[in-house]
């Protein structure tokens, strides 16, 4: 199984809307006959791949694979009845499925007179696996929140200098975290500052995020990187905004937020989630940040901190609708790394958030 999480991983970023899923097909005498990862939407699902590697020896053999084998024909067939024809006599899976379209394969397995096994190495297939997942119990994307920082929290000088606080090994990195996500998005205000380009640089092969620029007023230029066309973008703006200025930019109006100036941050999801987005790598600067908390929709945090200090200029993260310390964002630190001079600090909230 751990083998098939590894695999599993090797597809993060390739997928949407679809999950990464690993699978290991062992012969009869228990050793390994074929394998296979989920590699594109649209294309062979992981069992299909092992089962194809493995070939006659699979018959008798067990199959193990990261996900629940699927129970329904969509562009590809049900991979529980693949699985079946191909005579498996065995069936271990981590994750049970929570897609209501593709539940079922376990009992349809059962039913066929297949053994099955649930739960093996569970957490690990679920981390590999979390954006997927939290999309199908949430109904809306995966949200992971990144931001470079001084070790006092500020993002900015106060003459607005930002490039670079961080080390080009955090940046690397940063690079890495694009590729696994299917958008990346930010805010106006960092569009402004910092006119980024957002796309994967130096990872062979990566499927490029789409590039989500939340522009109430619709202030972009033209002329900005973010739509030179290396790869897609959609920049949603409020619902009355003037974008006469944007000819054959993929514009998505949204509703205001209730209460504020920016946009709904829900109703930004959902159209996300309707378009296939299953991760979001949010980039945004401190005031977008701030929205998304105040939604309760981030998921993740990947804090880059550097060693050095400023002493004023914006923090990393503005109101977030927190009027006090009893009702912070508590976290659980779950991973922390040297990259370079700096810190890399991964977080998740400690109360599941309902968004």
């Amino acid at each position: 199984m751990r083998r098939a999480v590894e695999l599993a991983g090797r597809s993060l970023g390739h997928t949407a809307p679809n999950p990464v899923v690993g699978c290991v097909i062992l012969d009869a005498s228990g050793a390994v006959a074929g394998e296979g990862r989920h590699l594109r939407a649209g294309g062979p699902h992981a069992e299909v791949h092992a089962l194809t590697a493995a070939g006659a020896a699979a018959r008798g053999g067990t199959a193990v694979v990261t996900l629940e084998p699927c129970n329904h024909t969509g562009r590809t067939g049900p991979c529980a009845q693949a699985l079946i024809e191909a005579g498996i006599a065995r069936v271990v899976y981590a994750v049970a499925d929570p897609s209501a379209a593709a539940a079922g394969g376990a009992a349809t397995l059962r039913a066929a007179g297949v053994d099955v096994e649930g739960g093996v190495l569970a957490a690990e297939a679920e981390a590999v696996n979390v954006a997927w997942l939290t999309a199908m119990r949430k109904g809306r994307p995966y949200v992971r929140w990144k931001y470079g920082a001084t070790l006092d929290g500020r993002v900015a000088a106060a003459d607005g200098t930002s490039r670079w606080i961080t080390s080009p090994e955090s940046r690397a990195d940063v690079h890495r975290l694009r590729a696994e996500a299917d958008a990346v998005v930010v805010g106006s205000g960092t569009l402004i500052a910092d006119d980024p380009h957002l796309a994967v640089r130096g990872i062979e092969g990566a499927t490029q995020p789409l590039r989500v620029v939340v522009d109430t007023r619709a202030r972009i230029a033209p002329t900005a990187p973010v739509l030179d066309g290396t790869a897609p973008t959609l920049v949603a703006v409020g619902k009355d905004a003037d974008t006469a200025h944007l000819p054959g930019v993929d514009i998505v109006r949204l509703p205001y937020a209730r209460g504020g100036t920016g946009l709904d941050i829900a109703a930004l999801l959902a159209e996300l989630h309707d378009r296939g987005t299953r991760s979001v790598l949010l980039e945004g600067g401190p005031t977008l940040a701030g929205a998304f908390v105040a939604a309760g929709a981030v998921d993740s945090v990947v804090a880059y901190l550097a060693p050095a200090l400023l002493g004023a200029g914006p923090n990393a993260l503005a109101d977030a609708g927190i009027p006090t310390l009893a009702r912070a964002l508590r976290l659980d630190v779950t991973d922390v790394v040297r990259l370079g001079p700096d810190l890399r600090v991964t977080a998740v909230p400690t109360v599941t958030q309902e968004s």
